[in-house]
């Protein structure tokens, strides 16, 4: 009996997510909070630690101080069993700079690979909501002989130009050509208004791992990306496989949310994504105890609704409702709200998505918004009711209406 392959981790979380702001003005994308008491990085470890990965670093940069302290407090592994999470930051081992892409970050962290010295490096981004289990895909790497697999999920044929699409070989196993958000292409052979999008997950032979993102390191035209220049690399010499995610199947998945992957790279995504929550039959289901997405314990009571002052009765109608929050007399429909979320009489909140510790005054009224942490609402106040109003305030406002309100702001009436 041949001896187990040593796997290791490494999730990418240096992001800026522009894209995402004002959620990431104070803290990096994977920090961002999601689903009421998540933070986007939690789907990621969650991954990985379900599919009994045991060593796992979490390379950070941009604005990490968030994102490190939830990682050192929530996920607190067995050292004993020589297990760990752990945030690495740019390390300036090669010189008095920062990361300069995905795979500069691996190429300036492989004192971490050549330290624990695994068979297999599985590498994987931060943030995105979904489902994976990576012993599947594992034992598919394994078994083709490819220096490199890429996971791939099926996309409408439409938005291809969003995505790194694979141009797959079916009859090999093997990615003829990665195509970067190509314009025109081809569906799949057997699903000719789809193609295989990559994931951004990718598993890899450490030696070839290695040596891909050294000879990278000494390109100067290469941008340094994994999926813009590892990938091709070996593509180009014929070594990368693919991983049809059609083929993962989660531990208590249902037809409904099976193969879910969300890159919530932006405002809308990021909102969609808090949509596909909340339904009776969920898209996303976070209730799968099979499979369960990991975060820090919230030490709180749980959520709470009452009759206001005046005896108004509130309801909450296709919510999810976080520990520690208090709805008084508040109408809540098509909405997520965060822990410790306070909504005083007659207030209303409405397809919207609510953070951490808001507070939201009597006759208040939100709607198609997102509030960071610690915003506040005065009584009367509303959100996303008056768009012209809402941007002469300041707030961001999409092409697609939904107004985001940065964190620990106050408004008035």
């Amino acid at each position: 009996m041949s001896a187990p392959k040593k796997i290791f981790g490494i999730i990418l979380a240096g992001g800026e997510g522009k894209r995402l702001m004002p959620l990431t003005a104070d803290r990096a994308k994977p920090a961002v909070p999601f689903g009421g008491q998540y933070r986007l990085i939690d789907f990621a470890i969650s991954n990985l630690i379900n599919s009994g990965l045991r060593q796992v670093v979490v390379l950070t940069q941009y604005k990490s101080h968030s994102l490190d302290r939830h990682i050192s407090q929530t996920w607190r592994m067995s050292a004993l069993l020589d297990s760990y999470v752990t945030s690495v930051p740019a390390q300036q081992r090669l010189g008095k700079r920062w990361f300069s892409g995905s795979a500069d970050a691996i190429l300036q962290s492989l004192n971490l690979i050549n330290d624990e010295k695994p068979d297999i490096v599985v590498v994987i981004g931060a943030d995105h909501v979904y489902r994976m289990d990576f012993r599947q895909m594992l034992d598919a790497h394994i078994e083709s002989g490819a220096n490199a697999t890429v996971a791939g999920i099926r996309q409408p044929l439409a938005m291809a130009s969003q995505f790194g699409v694979i141009d797959a070989d079916t009859e090999s196993g093997r990615i003829k050509q990665f195509l970067e958000k190509p314009t025109d292409i081809a569906g799949l052979e057997d699903s000719p208004h789809e193609v295989l999008a990559s994931m951004g997950n990718y598993i890899f032979d450490a030696d070839a791992l290695i040596a891909a993102v050294e000879a990278d390191g000494e390109s100067p035209t290469s941008g340094h990306d994994m999926g813009g220049d590892i990938v091709p690399y070996f593509v180009d010499r014929g070594e990368a496989g693919y991983y049809d995610m059609k083929r993962n199947d989660v531990p208590g998945s249902s037809p409904r949310d099976r193969s879910y992957w969300r890159d919530v790279g932006t405002i809308d995504s990021f909102f969609d994504a808090h949509m596909d929550l909340i339904s009776t039959l969920p898209i996303f289901n976070l209730y799968n105890m099979e499979w369960p997405i990991h975060s820090q314990a919230v030490n709180s009571p749980p959520a709470k609704f009452v009759r206001d002052s005046v005896g108004r009765i509130g309801n909450a109608i296709d919510s999810i409702v976080s520990l520690g929050s208090v709805l008084s007399g508040t109408h809540l429909e098509r909405s997520v709200v965060g822990p410790w979320t306070l909504a005083g009489g007659g207030s209303t909140i409405t397809d919207s998505v609510v953070f951490d510790g808001v507070r939201i005054g009597a006759g208040s009224r939100v709607h198609r918004a997102i509030l960071d942490k610690n915003v506040v609402l005065a009584d009367g106040a509303t959100v996303g009711v008056d768009r012209e109003r809402d941007l002469a305030r300041g707030f961001t406002v999409t092409d697609s209406g939904i107004t985001v309100v940065g964190k620990g702001l106050f408004i008035e009436r």
